[in-house]
């Protein structure tokens, strides 16, 4: 009787994530993916000089994260980037740009075209060294790649809860009817840009509290946000200035490079600004504005937590709820991180985990 023959085990799938990285200048595409490889979680396997070179790559190699400059020649970023999320809808792509005015603009441009993040980038001459950029670049890199194969729809319900993924835990309701917020005060970071023109355009016409925004960008990239937060919500937007009044009917974004609180003038609440330690590695971070807030507003806080990399402003919902104010956080569906608002739905406090489509009528309900 022949022996049987035994089957070959099926090829081990490398766990690392695979990068592509598309930038014409040969120095820095090499000293970004040497900043990328000594993480031994990344894998960098495809390099381009420009987009159609990309897009040729990506015919003959499976990548996770894309890293992608956007001033190149013969096709730029801008021209790239929806061709890469055609032929591969799957991949999540990283804007790369110089903190420039015309950049900040272009890389909100591309948020909104689907890039899932940005980095800015320091000029040729300080990349060497530059640890800031490495940690900013490697984090972002990784926690999109983790989060490599989850949709770019957003659902209009939440997903089934299973044993991997439990159903987040909401507060019961309270014994007493809540009190009607006086201010809305909102976090984000990874894909909360797309997320807040979703949101505010819900808003539109529908709110009267102050809005507080904490969304983790370095300068000139805020003060484009607030531009952009204006058009869509068609209610005064711009970063914030040390001791001016929080009026109702205003959005206040926290400026690039500083933390935004909340403290008081006589009676009157006033936007405070300071350069203390970045928390979480952020600065601005979400966490001291909601702290502050709750201190001043008590329970006429409403937070809300998007989709973001990392864990800031879950402390910062502790102290609101434990105020007697109120948070909502993003679902892991439609988040393209679920870092920040899983773990403020891990505290057990929120009172609801809701889709981003949903976020904004909760809110005006809970405003009314």
């Amino acid at each position: 009787m022949p022996a049987l023959l035994e089957a070959a085990p099926p090829p081990v799938r490398d766990p690392r994530i695979r990068v592509m990285v598309v930038d014409d200048s040969a120095i820095v595409r090499g000293l970004i993916v040497q900043t990328l490889e000594r993480d031994p979680a990344l894998r960098v396997v495809a390099r381009a000089a420009q987009g159609e070179a990309a897009l040729a790559e990506l015919d003959r190699t499976a990548v996770d994260v894309v890293v992608l400059d956007i001033e190149m020649p013969v096709m730029d970023g801008l021209t790239a980037l929806p061709l890469i999320l055609k032929k591969r809808p799957e991949v999540k792509v990283i804007m790369a740009s110089t903190l420039t005015r015309r950049n900040a603009r272009t890389s909100l441009q591309a948020l909104q075209a689907g890039a899932a993040d940005y980095v800015p980038k320091p000029e040729t001459g300080g990349l060497v060294g530059a640890e800031e950029f490495a940690r900013e670049l490697t984090a972002k890199v990784k926690a999109l790649g983790q989060a490599r194969g989850r949709g770019r729809a957003a659902p209009t319900a939440a997903p089934a809860a299973s044993p991997a993924h439990p159903a987040p835990v909401v507060r019961a309701a309270p014994l007493s009817p809540p009190v009607r917020p006086q201010v809305l005060a909102i976090g984000g970071s990874t894909g909360a840009p797309p997320a807040l023109m979703t949101l505010f355009a819900d808003l539109k016409g529908e709110l009267e509290q102050a809005v507080l925004l904490t969304q983790h960008m370095p300068p000139t990239f805020t003060a484009m946000l607030a531009e952009q937060l204006e058009r869509t919500g068609e209610r005064p937007a711009a970063e914030a200035r040390d001791g001016e009044p929080i009026l109702p009917g205003r959005i206040y974004v926290a400026p690039g490079g500083w933390h935004m609180t909340v403290g008081r003038s006589g009676k009157v609440p006033v936007i405070r600004l300071n350069q203390e330690p970045p928390e979480h590695f952020c600065r601005p971070s979400v966490d001291p504005m909601l702290r502050s807030a709750a201190a001043v507003y008590g329970p006429g806080v409403l937070a809300v937590i998007l989709t973001g990399m990392g864990a800031d402003g879950a402390d910062g919902c502790r102290m609101v709820a434990e105020a007697g104010g109120r948070f909502v956080v993003q679902d892991e569906a439609t988040s393209v991180v679920w870092g920040m608002p899983g773990a403020a739905a891990k505290t057990g406090l929120a009172d609801a985990v809701l889709p981003l489509p949903q976020i904004g009528p909760w809110i005006r309900r809970a405003c009314a």
